[in-house]
């Protein structure tokens, strides 16, 4: 069985077959979600907990609107829209997400559903509120954890299964490149690959940008600020942005990795402003916690990678913004200066 090198759950093992069972048993449809504006994680996550149901013969739905980068990968009629009601007797097994934030939740409107629950996510902000839970914030990625969903489920390995929870690993890891990144990473890795995911291929197509990218990252390096000495980064998007750039909001995401390669920069912020509400994107390296912001603002996510939205103009999210990096700058000078004195 899949485990990372960091810990976890004690009980992991029984997590994983009591999930399994809720899936296998349930005769009923099943209804596969993740989290609004997926990533490639949510995204292979939901198409390798799909296929391998519909391989062991189950009715399943995963309604998911995808950016355009990731429409590559689903065959036609693999995903649905969203769901306008729920179907008698489902089951629903929400991935990357917890199950009670009904606002993140996508696809679907959770707060009108009353069957049975099963959550798998790696995030440590999870309620752990789930008629079957697994959640391991040791994790990775949701993939690698569907990695041993799959196993426990008895699914028969094959290059559709294996493709899409690539896809989420090298998501999440930033293609192995992130401190989350475990021997038991590269083994899933591996592993994946000898069952035949196409590495090369996910990498062509992720790669591949249109032309509406450059034309909007000349508008977002027009907005870039650096500040705190130079240990902040962070770029704004707006709508008349995209209207000159002729781009749209699901071509924005991407930014915010080339904003953390910025160096010096310990935090990375791209943000989307709305108009009426604000969303922030983090990304944080050398001890700073992205987390400990995006809670602070109401959001939530990993130490290295986090969000939050707040539902105000851009000048009063960013005063709340700068008051929260404020905060975890003075914890970390703070932590630092102690370890020194050691």
């Amino acid at each position: 069985m899949t485990r990372t090198d960091n810990g976890g759950p004690a009980d992991y093992p029984a997590q994983v077959q009591q999930v399994a069972q809720a899936l296998r048993q349930h005769s009923g449809p099943v209804v596969v979600l993740s989290h609004e504006n997926p990533d490639g994680d949510a995204l292979g996550s939901v198409l390798g907990l799909t296929r391998a149901l519909r391989q062991l013969g189950r009715e399943v739905c995963a309604p998911m609107t995808l950016p355009r980068y990731l429409q590559f990968l689903p065959e036609e009629g693999e995903l649905c829209g969203p769901l306008e009601a729920w179907p008698d007797g489902a089951l629903a097994a929400v991935l990357d997400v917890d199950n009670n934030d009904h606002v993140r939740v996508g696809g679907a409107n959770m707060s009108s559903f009353s069957g049975p629950t099963v959550n798998i996510d790696h995030h440590g902000t999870n309620a752990r509120q789930a008629d079957a839970l697994l959640v391991d914030p040791s994790q990775p990625a949701t993939a690698q954890i569907m990695v041993d969903v799959l196993d426990a489920l008895g699914t028969e390995w094959n290059e559709h299964l294996a493709t899409p929870l690539l896809l989420g690993l090298i998501t999440d890891t930033g293609s192995f490149q992130f401190s989350s990144t475990t021997p038991t990473t590269l083994r899933t890795g591996a592993r994946l690959l000898e069952h035949g995911a196409r590495l090369n291929w996910l990498n062509e197509q992720r790669m591949q940008n249109p032309r509406t990218y450059y034309t909007l990252l000349r508008e977002v390096l027009s907005t870039l600020e650096f500040t705190r000495g130079g240990r902040v980064v962070l770029a704004r998007v707006d709508d008349a942005m995209l209207e000159r750039a002729g781009a749209g909001w699901d071509e924005v995401d991407a930014y915010v990795g080339l904003l953390r390669n910025a160096e010096g920069a310990q935090l990375a912020v791209l943000v989307k402003d709305y108009g009426d509400r604000v969303k922030f994107s983090l990304r944080s390296r050398g001890g700073l916690s992205a987390q400990n912001i995006a809670v602070a603002l109401g959001g939530g996510g990993h130490i290295p990678a986090a969000g939050a939205t707040v539902n105000a103009p851009y000048p009063e999210a960013r005063a709340q913004l700068d008051a929260a990096v404020s905060a975890e700058l003075a914890r970390l000078d703070a932590q630092t200066a102690q370890e020194q004195t050691l």
